[in-house]
């Protein structure tokens, strides 16, 4: 269900992660392209080629944000909305990767700017779980129950429509002004639509996608289609729109469905979900100069630390351990084990402190795992740091 949190619940506001100088600043100095931002007015997005443009001298794109439009179009009472700011602004970055280490699940974050007296879109759901963070003015908000249950990713509002629209038209569940500081949970599918007050309104949403037991159901469908006999072709000249000459096709697949299933371990479906799940947000920036100098001049007293937000699984495989990173595969010999799960607590290590290695062995492991990305200096942290994804360990046909 829904729930409002005033400004006098929470143990923190959200200035820290945006006020609307940051927004100028994102919209003017950082030289963003579409689809990092949107406009929309009265339920419709404003196509890009209203306020997109070249960059001019240089710079051979034609998609970049043109202040000035934006600009026109803001006085004329279209929302701007600052997309992914999980990529492109570095407290929401920090902020974003670390809540995605507690949650388990991947997160997002935009920012919606409303001029006074506007709203942006019309009444609508999500298919993810928003928490919405009020940064600046006054947002009034109508909350609608769901019209679909739980949706998925692939079952959008815009294939509901007319019932959006007839619940959009009742009374609403909940109806409440958030004033900074205030935060307000939407459980996917809730319906809604909110309208700046008196002045310029920006809130901040935190988009978290969820995974559900139905993308459990896709990996299992996968596997027991690798079963030759689900893979055969019906009879020539069977009639799928009639029952009685499709039941016993139907009883076939399902027998053969639950003997495949019978079968299946937990460990096989988790190898096929782990690139997924890491993919799902990356890592905190290093700095690629800073980087290459730290492995340049990698020694037992240099001290690094997991690179902050980096999501990766550790599979002992007898002879060799495989860090699995998103995007690919990094083995050590077994003998680096301790030493590698010392390296991924997230703490600050120096390198003659690491176990069962003998030094130039730890300065070897080190220097590769700067180069792969998987640890940074420690003076390349941000001063308020992030915590690492602490690294699950076991078989992958466990």
């Amino acid at each position: 269900m829904p729930s409002l949190s005033t400004a006098a619940d929470l143990p923190r506001d959200f200035t820290d992660l945006l006020d609307l100088d940051d927004a100028d600043a994102l919209l003017s100095q950082q030289g963003l392209r579409t689809p990092f931002l949107r406009l929309a007015k009265d339920g419709q997005v404003v196509p890009e080629r209203r306020w997109t443009g070249g960059g001019g001298v240089g710079a051979t794109i034609t998609d970049q944000v043109r202040d000035d439009r934006v600009a026109e179009h803001f006085a004329d009472g279209a929302t701007v909305v600052l997309q992914a700011l999980h990529r492109t602004h570095a407290p929401i970055a920090r902020f974003a990767a670390g809540l995605a280490t507690d949650l388990g699940h991947p997160v997002q974050v935009n920012a919606y700017v409303t001029p006074p007296q506007n709203q942006g879109f019309a009444s609508h759901y999500d298919v993810h779980d928003v928490f919405v963070l009020q940064v600046a003015g006054e947002k009034r908000w109508r909350l609608h129950a769901p019209v679909v249950t739980d949706p998925l990713r692939d079952d959008p509002w815009t294939d509901h429509r007319d019932a959006v629209a007839a619940r959009a038209a009742e009374e609403p569940y909940l109806e409440a002004v958030l004033r900074p500081g205030d935060a307000l949970y939407l459980p996917r599918g809730w319906l809604h639509a909110a309208t700046a007050l008196g002045e310029v309104s920006a809130h901040l949403t935190v988009g978290v996608h969820v995974r559900t037991r139905a993308a459990l159901v896709e990996q299992l469908a996968r596997l027991v289609l690798d079963d030759p006999a689900l893979r055969e072709t019906l009879p020539l000249g069977v009639d799928v729109t009639d029952a009685d000459s499709l039941a016993p096709h139907l009883q076939a697949t399902v027998a053969a469905l639950v003997e495949g299933l019978g079968d299946v371990r937990a460990g096989t479906v988790a190898e096929r979900l782990t690139p997924g799940a890491l993919a799902g947000n990356r890592p905190a920036p290093l700095a690629p100069l800073a980087q290459a100098a730290a492995v340049r001049g990698v020694g037992p007293d240099t001290v690094v630390r997991t690179r902050p937000g980096l999501a990766h699984v550790l599979r002992d495989g007898g002879e060799r351990v495989e860090l699995v990173l998103a995007d690919r595969r990094v083995g050590v010999p077994a003998r680096a084990r301790e030493a590698l799960l010392r390296l991924l607590t997230g703490e600050d290590v120096a390198v003659y402190a690491l176990p069962g290695l003998p030094p130039e062995d730890a300065v070897d492991l080190v220097r590769r795992l700067l180069r792969e990305g998987v640890v940074i200096p420690t003076d390349g942290l941000p001063a308020d740091g992030l915590p690492a994804v602490v690294p699950a360990v076991g078989q992958p046909d466990a």
